[in-house]
């Protein structure tokens, strides 16, 4: 096995952390050759023998992995001469991501984020499956409350892929929200928003100065980047001092509230 071959592989994985897939590890390696712009859009991209040869892996390893990177759009594979970065297409949404402290500056309020935490943990089932890993792999999980007026309307509660943004757990969130980091930073192509109503758990009501019997709406987003996930939020909004809702035009554009 080449010295890049062993490079490319994962660290020893600890107790909590999963090995990532040699496939996988394939896919990462010509993502990031694409994002670093190493491999710009119709270049063509190395072949299945070449990656067999550059990181010692099992041809049917390099065929999924270029064969995954297809089906996601990244790469266009043509027969009898190879695989090609695939061109970039426009795209707009019908729900953008809003900035609650812009949202609340413009009322001419004043906007406060507190952190409650940010740390590395193992994705339980549910977050495992939101941002498409391995239950108990390593992710980052961060808390916080927005106030407007220093009343809180915003309990944050995100998952990060650690693979899309390796530096997230660096930052002062003290100086910028995480959603600006975010949007400002990292490359998104997909959003989901589901919208539920529920009731608080009694750590939730308390963080949200509210009682646990009164309503709440949950926001639900994701994020995507070629078909993988970036990022998994719930904001947790009291019903009685927060809307969400949007404004259309006919050009497919939007505003939120």
């Amino acid at each position: 096995m080449s010295s890049r071959s062993a490079s490319l592989r994962s660290p020893a994985p600890s107790s909590r952390e999963l090995p990532v897939a040699l496939y996988q590890q394939v896919k990462d390696h010509v993502l990031r050759k694409i994002s670093d712009g190493s491999l710009a859009a119709g270049e063509r991209v190395p072949s299945e023998l070449e990656l067999v040869q550059e990181f010692g892996v099992a041809r049917m390893t390099a065929n999924r992995a270029l064969r995954e990177l297809a089906e996601q759009g990244v790469i266009v594979r043509v027969a009898g001469v190879g695989s090609f970065v695939a061109e970039e297409k426009p795209q707009s949404t019908l729900l953008h991501i809003a900035n609650i402290a812009e949202e609340i500056r413009q009322r001419g309020h004043e906007h406060r984020f507190e952190l409650i935490d940010v740390r590395r943990v193992s994705a339980s089932p549910e977050a495992a499956a939101a941002l498409q890993l391995a239950v108990g792999s390593s992710v980052f999980h961060l808390r916080g409350v927005h106030f407007e007026n220093d009343v809180p309307v915003q309990l944050e509660d995100r998952h990060v892929n650690p693979r899309m943004v390796p530096d997230f757990m660096e930052q002062d969130f003290s100086q910028v929200q995480p959603s600006v980091y975010l949007v400002r930073n990292v490359q998104f192509d997909q959003i989901e928003h589901v919208v539920d109503a529920m009731l608080p758990t009694a750590e939730q009501a308390g963080w949200l100065q509210m009682t646990a019997d009164q309503p709440c709406l949950m926001l639900t987003r994701r994020t995507w980047l070629r078909g993988s996930p970036v990022t998994w939020v719930h904001c947790l909004h009291p019903g009685m001092r927060y809307r969400l809702g949007s404004r259309f035009r006919t050009d497919g554009s939007s505003h939120d509230g």
